[in-house]
């Protein structure tokens, strides 16, 4: 039976004290929209910007522009930057190169970034930690789930199950994108991705 991971966020949540700790890890701006403004009355909120998958410098540098500026604007959360460790994808990537986008390299892909997330918020005292890539059609939501509840026990931190594309999140995200005139990039950021 499939999992419905909106009923397990929600059931979470209603454990969790208000005002709790969160780094969410986010891909870019558009995305973290609709994920931050359905949070933000929960929890504290932290945005983790690491996504060594984007090979392009400028690219990388525009989407965390806008992610600073919607931040900046909105004040749903604090930002926690990262070095752009795009060498680190590659390695990942290694022997990946010719899979089908959503494939193997896509998954592995996401481990790299969601690990990162958990030990970044093990190393910084976050208590619980997530991600904001459900929000996509483009992304398993059932396997960053797996991934994110993983890394979560291997780290020790709690991980927020989630499937922010639930309940309309992938279009209210076009919308908070519309509103706050966001850059809405049309690939991952991989070089893969952009062939």
């Amino acid at each position: 039976m499939k999992i419905n991971y909106e009923d397990k966020m929600l059931a979470q949540i209603a454990q969790i004290p208000k005002g709790t700790k969160l780094l969410i890890h986010s891909c870019c701006a558009p995305c973290s929209s609709a994920c931050l403004e359905r949070l933000k009355e929960h929890f504290h909120i932290t945005v983790l910007y690491y996504n060594p998958n984007i090979d392009d410098e400028e690219e990388y540098a525009k989407r965390k522009a806008e992610q600073i500026r919607f931040l900046q604007e909105t004040g749903f959360a604090e930002f926690l930057d990262c070095d752009h460790d795009a060498q680190a994808f590659l390695e990942m990537a290694k022997g990946l190169e010719n899979e089908p986008e959503r494939g193997a390299r896509c998954y592995a892909c996401y481990g790299l970034r969601l690990e990162k997330t958990a030990e970044t918020a093990k190393r910084f005292g976050f208590e619980w930690f997530a991600t904001t890539l459900t929000l996509s059609p483009y992304k398993n939501a059932e396997r960053l789930n797996e991934i994110g509840e993983k890394v979560g026990d291997r780290y020790g931190v709690n991980y927020l199950f989630t499937d922010f594309k639930k309940k309309g999140g992938y279009h209210r995200s076009i919308a908070l994108s519309k509103e706050y005139g966001l850059y809405r990039q049309d690939f991952c950021g991989c070089k893969f991705s952009k062939r």
